[in-house]
């Protein structure tokens, strides 16, 4: 290229090279010190050219260039204009014949791409394609489980909706397109990011139609055709799910499996296993093993975490794999201890819940800022953290401000509830809770009382009906004990009946004594051994005064 004198400045030139060819050119580019009246042209008459043209190279104007003009850019037309006189206005670079037609297929390639502000797929490895199609698709099941539809009816949808997955991906390339010029794949919560907004503009936009939307993408959809979310998921199996589970037991030549997947075999991770995540995840078979999986198992290991849990928590949430440890991990996990997560517990903390990492900035100061509001100081925050990470995962105004709302209406101390058993907070209302209350209410309990129980224990209110609290309830009936009893020692629900309850009931009615349920249940073997007869010596005084 050559520098094209400023008396030009908003327009591009073009001039047919084959009429002044050298003689001979020792490589691809060689300079003319002949010069053309180059026939000016505007942008759009050149772009119109080069689709209706054999114009086979467009060249970006350059922005560093002090005086802001453009670039002569010479422009194989093939015979399209005549060979004319001479001038000094710049240089002429003409090129070998045998690089036109790679230099065609490449500047069409990139044309394709700049038009529309997107990378074209073409220039991206197919197994990468393949990987964020499949991260596509999962971002797109859980938005559509979201909005209330099963496994079974988003499943159905995807399944129908290649082009559109197609277009998500397409996206992912036009919003992170210089990632990919340097080679760079993109991380799960990137895809994430990127996708979420969108897939809520088109909700947005299309409310109910969305399914509608997505399953006759590029084509409007169908007005008066209802979702059917009854329909039953569709009995062939998912290709792209078979041809990632088959990636996964392909052998070489030699009999030997992916790296990757021996690997994670070596880790104790059986076949069976690595089949089933992939199924769950297909993406996870298209992985590298230097890239992805081996960093972030060797960090996890770092960590503190037992070699043993790393496929526990790889199966759990095989996404972690996916994620940049340099720019998502640690950063998230630097963020997390800011806000209090211990940092000495990190190996369970992901162990109970490797999601964690996963979630944005965005999402964590959500939840926090809730937990402040509820009164939990920065102390206690972090602990609520570290000790129920799950927490992170409830929506606040769908779970958590709700959930709030109904224990405060018990008169429960919500921000003790908090610390205490914050697992409370992820129970359904409906489900869980209200039958909860009625069981108490329908036995004679006040709503004060039974604030008081759940705040003295938060955990009452997670155990089941039939296989806890009925069974224990009607135990208690032949204890010979006040109702307040559990007012006072609500803990009681939370000890095995037939380990703990039955056996020490028996012990104290055998002695001929009463104790508070609080030390029957809670003391050690040794110190009720030691009440128990300490309370029977006060007996056996007693009677002895009598």
């Amino acid at each position: 290229f050559t520098h094209y004198n400023t008396k030009y400045p908003n327009s591009l030139a073009y001039q047919n090279p084959k009429a002044h060819q050298p003689s001979s050119l020792s490589s691809p580019f060689s300079i003319h010190d002949n010069s053309f009246p180059f026939t000016q042209i505007s942008h759009q008459q050149l772009l119109l050219k080069l689709f209706h043209s054999n114009i086979f190279i467009l060249c970006k104007m350059i922005k560093s260039l002090s005086f802001n003009s453009h670039l002569l850019v010479m422009l194989g037309n093939f015979g399209f204009l005549n060979s004319r006189r001479a001038t000094s206005h710049g240089f002429l670079f003409c090129l070998k014949d045998q690089t036109i037609t790679k230099m065609k297929k490449d500047a069409r390639l990139r044309v394709d791409s700049e038009l529309d502000g997107s990378l074209s797929l073409r220039v991206v490895p197919p197994t990468l394609i393949a990987a964020e199609k499949e991260e596509a698709k999962a971002v797109l099941t859980l938005f559509f489980k979201k909005q209330g539809l099963s496994n079974a009816v988003a499943a159905r949808i995807i399944n129908k909706s290649d082009l559109f997955i197609d277009h998500l991906v397409s996206r992912l390339h036009s919003v992170h397109k210089s990632r990919y010029l340097v080679g760079r794949e993109l991380t799960t919560l990137e895809i994430r990011d990127a996708l979420i907004p969108y897939l809520e503009s088109l909700l947005e936009e299309h409310g109910s139609m969305l399914a509608d939307v997505v399953e006759n993408f590029p084509h409007p959809p169908i007005k008066d055709k209802p979702i059917t979310v009854a329909s039953p998921p569709d009995s062939a199996p998912d290709s792209k799910q078979v041809k990632a589970v088959s990636r996964v037991t392909e052998t070489s030549p030699a009999g030997m499996l992916r790296p990757q997947v021996v690997y994670l075999m070596e880790l104790g991770m059986d076949l069976e296993k690595i089949k089933l995540i992939t199924r769950r995840f297909p993406a996870f078979a298209y992985y590298s093993l230097e890239g992805k999986i081996k960093p972030v198992v060797e960090f996890l290991l770092e960590l503190g975490v037992p070699k043993s849990d790393i496929p526990i928590i790889l199966g759990k949430r095989p996404q972690l794999c996916g994620i940049s440890l340099s720019e998502n991990l640690i950063p998230t996990m630097t963020f997390l201890e800011d806000l209090g997560v211990d940092k000495k517990q990190w190996a369970k903390v992901i162990y109970r819940f490797p999601a964690l990492l996963t979630y944005s900035r965005q999402k964590f100061k959500t939840t926090v800022d809730f937990l402040y509001e509820m009164g939990l100081s920065s102390e206690n925050v972090g602990k609520v953290l570290t000790r129920c990470p799950t927490i992170i995962s409830y929506s606040v105004e769908d779970k958590l401000r709700p959930t709030a709302k109904y224990f405060r209406s018990l008169g429960a101390d919500v921000s003790l509830l908090l610390l205490r058993c914050p697992q409370t907070f992820g129970l359904s209302i409906e489900a869980n809770l209200k039958p909860v209350t009625q069981f108490f209410i329908a036995r004679g309990y006040t709503l004060e009382e039974i604030g008081t129980m759940i705040s003295r224990y938060g955990a009452l209110y997670t155990f089941s009906l039939a296989d806890n609290l009925i069974p224990k309830w009607d135990f208690f009936l032949t204890m010979d004990y006040s109702k307040s009893e559990l007012v006072k020692f609500p803990q009681y629900f939370g000890y095995s009946l037939e380990e703990r309850i039955k056996p020490r009931i028996a012990l104290v009615k055998k002695a001929g004594v009463r104790l508070l349920l609080n030390q029957i249940l809670s003391l050690s073997s040794r110190n009720f051994e030691n009440a128990l007869e300490k309370k029977m010596k006060q007996q056996q005084q007693l009677t002895d005064q009598v």
